[in-house]
């Protein structure tokens, strides 16, 4: 049915006027004239201002078309540049290219796919002369595709001088370069603009790095790749419709001789409009853009709105200003039918619901068969409203409810239903629906706000609490939501199938942020995240974590279908090749898998579980699945773990502890002042002192030993005169560096500064390095060793002996001191091998002019033993036990005074 608004009434009875209105001052017609006039002129001064803003809206639409279209027509060339540096990385893996090849990496490259306007991809090799070096050749010797490209084959690009001084200046550069416009052998056959092209050239390297300097450049020099492009399918493609539509444009190369327009749309353009003119340079040329608007496209539908509107009001206005001028009979028997018009409720509830924003309908009591609508209905519902109110409802349950009177008297107050708008589409609404009586007729009363932007927006905002921005997957707290939810169905049905949690961290992925910079790591992460999901079974939730690490709960799996679930991603991320600019990638993740089939985990048990089935996967080598079982290797791990908090905890409460123990000479020589090593140690919760071989395997594992390494050293350094008795007297303070510390490139920089910072001399500081630390990073051990030789300090590898090749390090490592590994010391008296090693370690380190001292000597017989076999130093229990720093001593008595 169609929903009306009430029409007026006839008036029955009209009050005639008492009097004549007496005229004052001119007639009325007189006033609405003038009125009408001021109105009509003012209109036109408004529109004449809006005309002049669009106008100028116009005219700077046209200037930034013309500003991005020197950015679009170069963006094809930089896409070939492109092309070409990829070409270009695989001469440098690979300079023997034959046909075949050529065109397989083409063809891979989809070049013709992407690129308007493209030719051929063609290389042509560098040929000297053997009778006049001076003079080089540039034939071609490969193209791609070969068909329709055969007569280029042979053809030498250096003939012409500009062409050799181009491809010079590309070797030079290492930079692309483009030619000027030509006649394209290809395109003969053509006349005129349609035969003109353009190629772009980069120059070819021997295989191998990638040249850095200009005499490198020339002299691995083997040839050039060059790309042909038609101009005129790229100039089309590149500037398309949005700009050629409005312009007539016209391109030329200022460094040719001439600079003709090589490029003409010939569309007919404003003969007194402004010309656009925008310069691209590409390549080593010059490109002059001259962009003529060929229609004025200006929306005069503001114009036309401001002068409708203005005329209407003015008419109106005017109108009003004559009927306040008329007759008071006439206003009388305006009211006297107004107020008949009024007494009708119908009419009266019609007039006061048409401007209200809600939708109002109004339906019979007992069909439901709508009878009114008001304004906001008709236009959000049509204007044909469904005839029954049931059929207004998408939800088929609140259409049945609906239709059935019997439960229209219950409470549909504040609902939210979904109603069919115009044309089917649903919206949300907040409804309510009401029986009334009108002049003692039931009626169903319903009153609708659209609140389908604000659902859309609460929508929108609980996807983003939940979801992670770049990869869109969920987040870790809609992750860890999901996992709790998952344990408590399954303590509700203990008979349920089970499920696994897999944690997903991707190895070396902080290479690919350090080489390419974040923006690539963004990217990989998206691009990871779209592969995992074509991998996610239906119903299992992935989630981003953090960083570069995902979850997955995988539902109704056992051990075995989580392992090949583990497997299959673990594939999937090894197989995505990423490309960024010039470097591919490839990625791999360690992942650990905990199975929830027994028992009832928690939420952080699960994630403990996995993260140390995780670091397991990574210590045996990363790439590869590990699934957790409770064994003896998981319940160390956990234990590590636990006292890697421990041991945060420790350096954030300074519950650090140094000792030291003397170095002392072996032969009954007394030294002028005393040796020492500094021993870490650990003052846990109970103010017990813990050993370093509880503690240390553990810091090194979970990345501790950098902040410890450092805390060592800034503590010796500042306290240098209260280490030992000997006070300023002290000879050389040994001090540890791990494996961490070693690889960090600041450590060098750190202690030259403490020692400035302190006036520590650098001959009064040795720091040891283990073999194997040395071994494992030897460049980056070289660099570190020689910056603090250089200042001043001494160096010593401990533990040597230990590894496998410890005699041909020796000449690598520029040291001062060795220290034989304990565990020959301790063989000493037992092992006749060990004796012999000791004696060829002391022989050799003699010969390098290298002090020799020996670690772990238990009894007094050994040092006599140790010393006929040539050994300078010994340190051990026999010798000296190691005793607390003086500066922490003072420090424990006062903790003991205030009963700590």
């Amino acid at each position: 049915m169609n929903a009306v608004s009430p029409s007026p009434q006839p008036l029955a009875g009209a009050t005639p006027a008492d009097d004549m209105p007496r005229r004052l001052g001119p007639p009325p017609a007189v006033w609405a004239l003038a009125v009408l006039v001021a109105g009509l002129l003012f209109t036109a001064w408004v529109a004449h201002r809006v005309w002049l803003d669009e106008r100028e809206r116009t005219q700077a639409a046209y200037a930034a078309l013309a500003d991005g279209s020197a950015a679009r027509l170069r963006a094809p060339l930089e896409k070939a540049a492109a092309v070409l540096r990829a070409m270009q990385t695989v001469f440098l893996s690979n300079d023997q290219m034959d046909q075949r090849k050529f065109e397989q990496y083409t063809e891979n490259l989809r070049i013709s796919a992407k690129h308007p306007g493209y030719v051929a991809t063609v290389f042509a090799r560098r040929q000297s002369d053997p009778n006049d070096p001076q003079r080089v050749a540039y034939p071609y010797e490969l193209a791609a595709p070969l068909r329709g490209n055969e007569s280029l084959i042979g053809f030498d690009i250096a003939a012409q001088k500009p062409n050799l001084l181009a491809l010079e200046r590309a070797r030079d550069t290492d930079a692309p370069v483009i030619s000027a416009p030509f006649a394209l052998r290809q395109f003969e056959q053509y006349a005129g603009p349609a035969a003109l092209g353009v190629t772009v050239r980069l120059p070819v390297y021997s295989r191998g790095r990638i040249p850095t300097d200009v005499a490198e450049r020339r002299s691995r020099e083997i040839g050039a790749l060059a790309i042909s492009l038609r101009l005129e399918p790229l100039v089309y493609e590149a500037l398309g419709s949005s700009v050629l539509d409005r312009f007539q444009v016209r391109i030329r190369d200022l460094d040719a001789p001439q600079a003709e327009d090589f490029f003409d749309s010939g569309t007919p353009f404003i003969a007194d409009a402004a010309v656009h003119t925008r310069t691209l340079d590409f390549g080593g040329r010059h490109w002059q853009m001259q962009l003529r608007p060929r229609v004025h496209v200006l929306d005069v539908t503001r114009v036309r709105t401001v002068i409708g509107a203005g005329v209407t009001i003015s008419l109106l206005l005017s109108l009003l200003l004559w009927s306040l001028s008329t007759t008071r009979r006439r206003a009388v028997k305006m009211g006297h039918r107004m107020s008949e018009r009024f007494r009708e409720s119908e009419a009266r509830f019609r007039t006061l619901n048409e401007l209200l924003p809600a939708l109002v309908l109004l339906a019979d009591g007992s069909d439901g068969r709508i009878v009114y609508a008001n304004q906001a209905a008709r236009l959000r519902l049509g204007e044909a409203v469904r005839p029954l109110l049931a059929d207004l409802f998408a939800d088929p349950l609140l259409r049945r409810r609906a239709s059935d009177p019997a439960t229209l008297g219950e409470d549909w107050s504040s609902m939210d239903a979904a109603l069919l708008g115009h044309g089917g589409e649903p919206f949300w609404v907040n409804a309510s629906i009401a029986q009334v009586d009108m002049d003692g007729v039931p009626h169903l009363l319903m009153v609708a706000t659209d609140i389908s932007e604000h659902r859309e927006l609460t929508e929108r905002l609980i996807y983003q609490a939940s979801h992670d921005a770049l990869t869109e997957l969920c987040n870790r707290r809609e992750f860890e939501q999901q996992v709790e939810l998952a344990l408590a169905e399954r303590k509700l049905h203990p008979d349920s199938l089970p499920c696994a949690l897999l944690y997903i961290d991707l190895d070396q992925f902080k290479l690919i942020n350090d080489v390419s910079g974040h923006m690539a790591g963004d990217q990989l992460l998206a691009q990871l995240a779209l592969a995992m999901r074509q991998q996610q079974r239906l119903g299992d939730v992935l989630a981003r974590l953090g960083g570069d690490e995902f979850g997955l709960l995988a539902f109704n799996v056992d051990a075995e279908g989580a392992l090949v679930l583990a497997e299959r991603l673990r594939e999937c991320i090894e197989a995505l090749m990423f490309t960024w600019q010039t470097h591919t990638y490839t990625i791999s993740a360690s992942i650990g898998v905990v199975v929830v089939d027994h028992g009832e985990p928690t939420l952080k048990d699960l994630l403990a579980w996995a993260d140390t089935a995780c670091y397991l996967a990574k210590e045996n080598g990363r790439n590869r699945v590990h699934v957790y079982r409770e064994d003896d290797e998981t319940t160390r791990r956990q234990s590590e773990m636990e006292w890697a908090n421990r041991v945060r905890w420790a350096v954030e409460q300074d519950r650090l502890l140094l000792d030291y123990q003397e170095i002392v000479p072996l032969g009954g020589v007394k030294a002028d002042a005393p040796t020492i090593e500094l021993l870490l140690r650990l003052r846990d919760e109970e103010d017990g002192i813990v050993l370093p071989g509880t503690f240390l395997q553990a810091a090194e594992r979970y990345g501790l030993m950098p902040a410890i390494d450092r805390w060592v050293i800034r503590n010796a350094l500042a306290h240098f005169s209260e280490l030992h008795p000997a006070g300023a007297r002290l000879g050389t303070c040994a001090i540890n560096l791990s494996g961490a510390s070693i690889e960090d490139e600041g450590l060098a920089d750190f202690i030259l500064g403490l020692m400035a910072q302190y006036g520590v001399p650098a001959h009064k500081l040795c720091f040891e390095i283990t073999e194997t630390v040395a071994v494992r990073n030897l460049l980056k051990v070289v660099h570190m060793i020689e910056r603090l030789r250089q200042a001043g300090c001494l160096i010593a590898l401990d533990d040597f002996g230990a590894g496998m090749s410890s005699f041909g390090y020796l000449k690598n490592l520029p040291v001062d001191m060795i220290k034989i590994d304990g565990s020959f010391v301790r063989d000493l008296d037992t092992d006749p091998m060990s004796r012999t090693i000791i004696s060829a370690i002391t022989q050799i380190g003699h010969q390098r002019g290298l002090k020799v001292v020996a670690e772990w000597v238990s009894a007094g017989h050994m040092s006599k033993a140790l010393n006929s076999l040539g050994v300078d130093y010994g340190q051990g229990f026999a010798l000296h036990r190691p005793e607390r720093v003086l500066f922490q001593r003072a420090d424990s008595q006062w903790r003991r005074a205030v009963g700590h």
